[in-house]
Order: C-alpha cells, then sequence, then structure tokens
C-alpha cells in the first residue's frame, strides 16, 4: 500500500516528532520503534511503556436484545460478566475457525467490543450479517476513539497521579469511566504485554495531551516491535500468527474463552464441541531453541523426516536472553522436535506458558 494511502492516529504527529521509524500495519502508519525494540522491551518490564492502539476497533452494541446479539456471537459466555467488567473471547464461523480474538466490555446500558485492527472491517460485517431477527443496534465506533496503552510496574503511580480513579481497587479486567489529566476516559486494567497496567479510551482530540503529560509523567513510548516481543514472552495470540480462519481457539489454547456449555449456543459452538469431545487436529506449543538461530513466523517443524506443524511466532527474548517461538503442530508431537532455519534444522524443546510471568507482589 502506498505511503501516502495509509491511515493515521491521532498520534502521528507525535510519533514522528519522537523520531519513531513508522511502517504500514494493516493499513495504518504506525511506529515500529524509538529508541529500539530491545529498550523499550525493557522499559516496559522495569518501568512503564506507552502504546499508541488507536488503530484498534470499537465496536458498540445496543438495544432489547443486546446480550443475546452478543452471546451468539462470542465464546465467552457474556452473562457471567459483570457491569464494569471486560473478557477476552474469540468470534468463530460456523466451522469453528477464528474470525477474531476481542475483548467484551459490559457497560451499564451496552457492550463495547474492541476489536483487531486488521480486522475491523471484516468483523463489522461478520457482526451484521449474524444479528438478524434480534433487536439490536451495532454501530461502528472505531474512529470516535483514540486508544492509549500505559503498561509496566510503575503504570499505577503514574496514572495514578493524573486521574480521582481509585485505580488499586480496579481489579484486572475491571473498568471505570472517569477523567484523566481533566479529560473524559475509560480506563480499563487490561493489556497485551504480561505486566500489570491500564488500557485508556478518549476522544481523538485529547489523545496527545495526554500522550505528552504520560511521557512526562515518567513513561517511555514503545512501538509494535516491542509489543510483539512481550506479548509473545507472555504467551499470547496474535491473530494471523496463532489465530485464523483455520485455527480454533482450541487449537490455539484459549479454551479458557470458551464456554462450551452456554445456551443459547454461540456461532461455532458445534463444531468446538464436536473438536472437544474427538480431540484436537494440531496444537499451540511454546518452546526454546537449543541450537543457534532463531525461529521465526512460517519456518517449517519436523520430527524425523516428518513435517510436523509450522512455526507461528518467534523471537529471541529480551527478558529470557534465549530464542523461544510458538508452533502449531500435530497433537502427537511431544518434547521435542526440530525447527527449519535457513535450510537447516534445529533441535528444540518444548516449555509451558508463558515464557515469562511478571511477580505478582
Amino acid at each position: 500500500m502506498a505511503r501516502n494511502s495509509l491511515r493515521r492516529t491521532p498520534l502521528y504527529e507525535e510519533h514522528k516528532a519522537a523520531g519513531a521509524r513508522l511502517v504500514d500495519f494493516a493499513g495504518w502508519e504506525m511506529p515500529v520503534q524509538y529508541a529500539g525494540i530491545k529498550a523499550e522491551h525493557e522499559a516496559v518490564r522495569t518501568r512503564a511503556g506507552l502504546f499508541d492502539v488507536s488503530h484498534m476497533g470499537e465496536v458498540v452494541f445496543s438495544g432489547p436484545d443486546v446480550e443475546a446479539a452478543v452471546q451468539r456471537l462470542v465464546t465467552r459466555d457474556v452473562s457471567r460478566l459483570e457491569t464494569g467488567q471486560a473478557g477476552y473471547a474469540a468470534l468463530c464461523y460456523e466451522d469453528g475457525g477464528t474470525v477474531d480474538d476481542v475483548l467484551v466490555y459490559r457497560r451499564p446500558d451496552d457492550f463495547l467490543i474492541v476489536v483487531n485492527a486488521s480486522n475491523r472491517d471484516k468483523d463489522v460485517d461478520h457482526f451484521r450479517e449474524n444479528v438478524s431477527g434480534l433487536d439490536v443496534g451495532l454501530a461502528d465506533e472505531s474512529d470516535d476513539w483514540a486508544l492509549l496503552a500505559l503498561q509496566g510496574p510503575d503504570a499505577v503511580e503514574i496514572l495514578q497521579n493524573l486521574t480521582d480513579a481509585d485505580l488499586s481497587g480496579l481489579k484486572y479486567y475491571r473498568f471505570v469511566e472517569g477523567e484523566v489529566d481533566g479529560v473524559p476516559a475509560t480506563i480499563s486494567r487490561t493489556g497485551y504485554t504480561g505486566e500489570d497496567g491500564f488500557e485508556v479510551f478518549v476522544r481523538p482530540g485529547d489523545a496527545a495531551a495526554l500522550w505528552r503529560k504520560l511521557l512526562d509523567s515518567g513513561a517511555d513510548p514503545v512501538g509494535l516491535g516491542a509489543r510483539d516481543t512481550l506479548r509473545l514472552e507472555a504467551g499470547m495470540c496474535l491473530y494471523g500468527n496463532e489465530l485464523d480462519a483455520e485455527t480454533t481457539p482450541l487449537d490455539a489454547g484459549i479454551g479458557f474463552a470458551v464456554h462450551l456449555d452456554k445456551e443459547p449456543p454461540f456461532i461455532g459452538q458445534g463444531a468446538l464441541l464436536l473438536e472437544d469431545a474427538e480431540g484436537l487436529k494440531k496444537k499451540l506449543v511454546g518452546f526454546e531453541v537449543e541450537g543457534r538461530g532463531i525461529a521465526r513466523h512460517g519456518h517449517t517443524v519436523t520430527d524425523g523426516a516428518q513435517i510436523v506443524g509450522q512455526v507461528t511466532s518467534g523471537t529471541h527474548s529480551p527478558t529470557l536472553g534465549r530464542a523461544i517461538g510458538l508452533a502449531l503442530v500435530e497433537p502427537e508431537v511431544q518434547d521435542r522436535f526440530t525447527v527449519v532455519i535457513r535450510d537447516r534444522p534445529v533441535p528444540t524443546k518444548t516449555v509451558p506458558l508463558p515464557f515469562y510471568k511478571r511477580d505478582r507482589k
């Protein structure tokens, strides 16, 4: 896509001023790094990092049949969500393949579903096609919001100095409406890094001043490069890598977000029930590279002379100091296999997920 046709977030000028390296990500001109991926990664793990994730999509469901509509669309039983609570979930096709992975926010009078930027148009079409017969309104509000993610051990202190909301009392995957630095905001204790932190929804016109305030308060700007290494260390799925139309949420290891006993059923529930009963066709595993090289997305996984899977994500872990990855492999694959890196089979061993878990003091 030509650079002049890329979409830009309300923080584009801030990224340019900070010297960010900008790349095409899902049709958006986004910062991949500022000071460097390793330094930004370490800032999130040890202090606080600030991400622009305004390219994500926000879709609001409202009306008399709103809960029934969301129940039909997502794998999680949203009747279990309290007002002010968010839940991770998947959207599925009838055959169980994954449309997207999303966050569902239960608000007092409606539901907000946050979707991946690359899937925004596809997801909205999927929503509209599958709520027929229900009295529900659907509004794509993606352009009406900016979204900032403040992540890391210092995130609570930095943000608390800018809001009257009681952040110490805000549990993980809960959110509250309030103000941050004097502007209306939704503050959600969620993130995609494995660290404590918050995602803050504000109006586009308020985003730049808040971005600068959070940086002045001690956060470091962080790009998409470190966002990917952080989420991989935390064992979190990325749509297009671990999840796609040919991979079910059960294959990808996010069965905790799939409530197979839900009534009435969600789209794809029958196919997932059958897969659960008959066994997975493939499974997601975490691995460490024991030889030389870094496994990357698309590398072939072999066991002897047999191809048994494919690497979905791989990197050199800045926190652990070794090469790690995720792979979708045949269910019979055990503790060890090889990954073909530059035409050379390299030994690996499976390890429990997540690779990294923060110290919850």
